[in-house]
């Protein structure tokens, strides 16, 4: 099978491409138990929209990939398209181990950590890796800053920023997907909020358009650092050109909330994560209306 046919045929890949010619966002929301994962996707389901499940390189220690494969089982019976994806994966025997053993449809190869030329390198030679294994790729063109959880923190690593030029390298690797730094972060932003580079933003979904074209590539635009993102913030990411939509707080307030305020109420346990999967249903839907993926899921 050639690369063009399988990438022709990948979930992910199928999702990314639909909704780039419809112009919305796609949520790719983080899920760390089974509560979250039954939750996101009946979102999607009661929201007809697509879905990218994703996962740290965490979930794959803790559970011995036991949860990766729950997610893929239940996307495979869901009656709306949802690839699984494995989020910032910056170690190498990670990478290849989920690649060779995991049912991800997608990983982000994440060499940010390095210096440029060494994060260019590396990448080509994982996207190559995972290509070869018919799964889609992501990668990090400069360094957005902060930490998340199974994300390498950069305290002692200076941020940097994407520029054009790294966007035509990047792109000639083959990825799929680019998360460009544009004074974006992973975690929390603090009292002042997201501090965008919007023009720098702009430049590249400009410059990425270019290459696409030169190329025929088909590689998109994946937003990371959403914490603390209002509605009207995501909504002009989306219309200056992102498409796939990391999320993890956003989605899960409520189920957090939930779990706090559980703790004073005498329930059964049983009730306690049935409710908190419909809090992640409820602010999931809230977020794919935002993001304009209501309504926008073919049937499987």
């Amino acid at each position: 099978m050639t690369s063009d046919d399988w990438k022709a045929t990948n979930r992910h890949l199928q999702i990314l491409k639909a909704a780039n010619e419809g112009q919305y966002g796609v949520l790719a929301a983080i899920a760390y138990n089974i509560e979250q994962i039954l939750g996101l996707v009946r979102a999607a389901e009661k929201a007809r929209s697509p879905l990218i499940l994703q996962f740290f390189p965490w979930a794959i220690k803790f559970s011995d990939g036991l949860l990766i494969r729950t997610a893929a089982d239940a996307a495979r019976r869901a009656t709306v398209p949802i690839s699984i994806h494995l989020d910032h994966a910056q170690e190498e025997e990670i990478i290849k181990r989920a690649a060779d053993e995991l049912p991800f449809d997608s990983i982000m190869v994440d060499m940010s950590h390095f210096d440029k030329e060494e994060n260019l390198a590396k990448t080509a030679q994982w996207v190559k890796y995972c290509n070869e294994r018919r799964i889609a790729t992501e990668a990090e063109p400069g360094r957005i800053e902060g930490g998340e959880d199974g994300v390498m923190d950069t305290v002692g690593l200076e941020a940097s920023k994407t520029t054009p030029e790294e966007v035509e390298q990047f792109v000639a690797t083959g990825v799929d997907a680019l998360a460009p730094a544009f004074g974006n972060v992973h975690g929390e932003y603090g009292p002042q909020g997201p501090q965008l580079d919007f023009e720098r933003y702009l430049y590249i979904t400009y410059r990425l358009a270019l290459v696409k074209k030169q190329l025929d590539n088909r590689a998109i635009i994946a937003l990371h650092g959403t914490n603390g993102f209002p509605p009207d913030l995501m909504r002009r990411c989306i219309e200056a050109g992102a498409t796939k939509i990391n999320v993890n707080r956003i989605t899960l307030d409520d189920y957090y909330a939930h779990l706090r305020a559980a703790r004073t109420v005498h329930k059964p346990h049983t009730t306690v994560m049935e409710e908190g999967v419909e809090k992640v249903i409820h602010l999931t839907v809230k977020w794919m209306e935002i993001l304009g993926s209501t309504g926008k899921a073919p049937p499987v």
